[in-house]
């Protein structure tokens, strides 16, 4: 499928969310650093930078004044613990201060290191119990096809994640119902907690195994926004009848060459010399 936006507009959106998921991925390692002995899921977080970014940046219709709005997009991030990605790209889309993410994980604030459903801060769904965010995604999608609501539902699930059975029985559900208002994305970075996806558990072809379930697949490079644009703008745009899944291929870790495929850093600290590194990379990615 073709764009049907003018060339120059595609590529001052793209080069928009390219910048945008520069300032998340130095925000994310900020927030990560900010919690001490505590640490964070920074693998997981980086690999989805750009997916967020793509999202909120140029895809997600929502307002940040009226979050409640009742034909904005939703979302939900079946991946709790993947708020660093998250939290940035709320932030980035004005829901609210870039200062606040300092708040992560401080006892009593907005932020902590699963989502809770908070509408005013731009949070759809609690989630942090693996496999559950795309059951909920299919029940709120069949509410809108029912209701004939305008609104997309997006749903962004991890590789690992879909070990659980919840995963498979939401997408037998979303076929049978032919809920192509529902989109999934994969943050497909081959490593879990326990160690590489295919030893744990394997679901190659994880592509045919989508689409013995009824759903239609794309597969794209995840770090690569125009991929990523343009694939979320083909299922926007797609007169198919299925739910729609985009296989994003990515990197655990992505942008610190010692966290990249590390399945250690799923859930580490960063000590003050492996931040400053950090940090000094991706500032270099982003200058270049």
């Amino acid at each position: 499928m073709e764009y049907t936006f003018e060339s120059d507009e595609i590529e001052n959106k793209i080069s928009f969310i390219e910048k945008m998921a520069g300032r998340m991925r130095e925000q994310a390692l900020k927030m990560a650093y900010s919690v001490g002995s505590i640490g964070s899921h920074i693998g997981g977080g980086l690999s989805m930078i750009e997916i967020m970014a793509t999202l909120y940046g140029g895809i997600l219709r929502f307002d940040p004044d009226n979050p409640e709005w009742d034909n904005r997009d939703r979302f939900i991030l079946s991946k709790g613990h993947g708020v660093l990605a998250y939290y940035t790209a709320l932030a980035e889309a004005g829901f609210f201060s870039t200062d606040e993410l300092l708040k992560f994980e401080v006892s009593g604030e907005f932020l902590p290191g699963h989502p809770i459903l908070n509408m005013e801060k731009g949070i759809e769904c609690s989630t942090g119990s693996l496999g559950m965010g795309l059951p909920f995604g299919a029940g709120i999608a069949l509410a809108g096809k029912m209701e004939k609501k305008p609104y997309l539902t997006y749903v962004l699930v991890g590789d690992g994640e879909c070990d659980e059975g919840s995963i498979w029985e939401a997408a037998m559900f979303a076929s049978h119902y032919h809920l192509s208002n529902l989109i999934v994305i994969v943050d497909h970075n081959k490593l879990q907690y326990d160690g590489p996806c295919c030893d744990v558990m394997n679901l190659d072809n994880f592509k045919a195994k989508w689409e013995s379930f009824g759903w239609e697949v794309t597969e794209v490079d995840g770090h690569n926004i125009r991929d990523l644009y343009h694939a979320f703008s083909c299922c926007t745009q797609s007169a198919i009848v299925k739910p729609h899944v985009i296989i994003a291929s990515t990197i655990k870790g992505k942008g610190v060459s010692f966290m990249e495929n590390n399945k250690a850093w799923h859930h580490s600290v960063l000590s003050r010399k492996q931040y400053d590194q950090a940090i000094e990379e991706i500032r270099g990615a982003n200058n270049d």
